[in-house]
């Protein structure tokens, strides 16, 4: 699948459409989700075109791959989250609705439910 430059991910990152933020660098972006399914929802994009997970494991250089999930790690710490899941979507079976690489960060409400 070919990355579109036009997905709702990448026009955030473009600042065509406004995110509420919590964390920006050079690499990646992380704001809150606006249609969150608990009360922290949070998705890291990196700023790179992958399209999901295999992409990004497949065609990111190794230290990129490790910056990403460190600062995911950081992004829910400075959240002050002691308990949350992080998830990842491939593919539109699964879920995937965005095709721009993405991990969810979700906190609050008892997710051993779901």
């Amino acid at each position: 699948m070919a990355y579109d430059d036009g997905n709702i991910f990448a026009k955030i990152l473009n600042m065509e459409i406004p995110a509420k933020i919590v964390y920006q660098d050079e690499m990646i972006l992380a704001f809150h989700d606006a249609f969150p399914v608990a009360p922290v929802h949070v998705l890291v994009i990196p700023k790179g075109k992958y399209t999901d997970f295999d992409d990004f494991i497949s065609n990111a250089g190794e230290s990129d791959i490790l910056y990403y999930f460190k600062k995911v790690k950081e992004i829910a710490k400075d959240l002050n989250l002691d308990d949350y899941r992080i998830m990842t979507n491939k593919g539109s079976g699964s879920g995937q609705t965005v095709f721009h690489f993405h991990t969810h960060i979700i906190s609050g409400n008892n997710l051993k439910k779901n």
